[in-house]
């Protein structure tokens, strides 16, 4: 078996272990920021569950790596896997790869890829929305001058960021929470490129089609062509 089937087998084997560790870590960051007021004991079992997510995020990458066979060049050219392992709240960002398979495949009627796209890019965006408004709320509560007071003022915040609308009425004053900021719009670019490109290919598509005369013909070698191509020929309808 080439190298090439061993990766594909793997990533197939290990996208719902991933995907269930994506939500896990989200959950015992979530856990973490929000309940302020827990017993040590309950922030000892967040802390295991997201270090559990994240070397299983670490081995996923460390396989692939040595399955590929490309050594250095593998991390060039999955750099955003890497960065993924560094800061596992970015895992929503792989819905790139997804969006580039489909521009490979853009001449190809492939509509169920266009809704996978849209699907993963929704969700994604709503994850790493999630995520977002958490860690730029555990930088900003408490930091002096900070207008952020809540979390929902946090989520009010990462719906203006991830829309590049930026009414400016919520806006983080600690490094931290600015640095966050930038990732957020950069992100918020991506996600939502991803959605409305696929989309509009996908209008292309059927539009194209239902603009294409050949669409509606009849299948060659139906019964309704030969019967036409009888009538062509001066022949008449076989007798029964």
């Amino acid at each position: 078996m080439d190298e090439d089937s061993r990766t594909a087998r793997w990533e197939q084997r290990a996208e719902v272990p991933l995907f269930l560790a994506s939500l896990a870590f989200l959950a015992g960051y979530a856990f973490h920021v929000l309940a302020h007021s827990i017993a040590g004991g309950w922030r000892d079992l967040c802390f295991a569950v997201m270090l559990t997510a994240w070397v299983m995020f670490a081995v996923d990458y460390a396989v692939r790596w040595r399955l590929s066979g490309q050594r250095m060049r593998f991390v060039r050219t999955h750099w955003l896997d890497g960065l993924v392992v560094v800061l596992p709240l970015l895992r929503p960002l792989r819905i790139v790869k997804v969006y580039e398979t489909v521009q490979r495949r853009h001449g190809e009627p492939r509509l169920s890829l266009h809704a996978r796209v849209i699907t993963y890019a929704g969700l994604s965006t709503g994850l790493l929305g999630f995520a977002g408004a958490l860690a730029v709320y555990d930088k900003e509560r408490g930091a002096p001058g900070a207008n952020m007071k809540t979390f929902g003022d946090a989520l009010w915040w990462t719906c203006e960021t991830l829309t590049t609308v930026g009414y400016g009425d919520i806006t983080p004053v600690t490094s931290s929470g600015r640095l966050i900021a930038v990732g957020m719009m950069a992100c918020g670019l991506a996600l939502l490129g991803a959605v409305t490109g696929s989309f509009s290919s996908w209008l292309i598509q059927v539009f194209s089609r239902e603009g294409d005369p050949r669409s509606t013909r009849s299948t060659p070698g139906a019964p309704g062509d030969r019967r036409d191509q009888g009538a062509r020929n001066g022949e008449g309808p076989p007798e029964r």
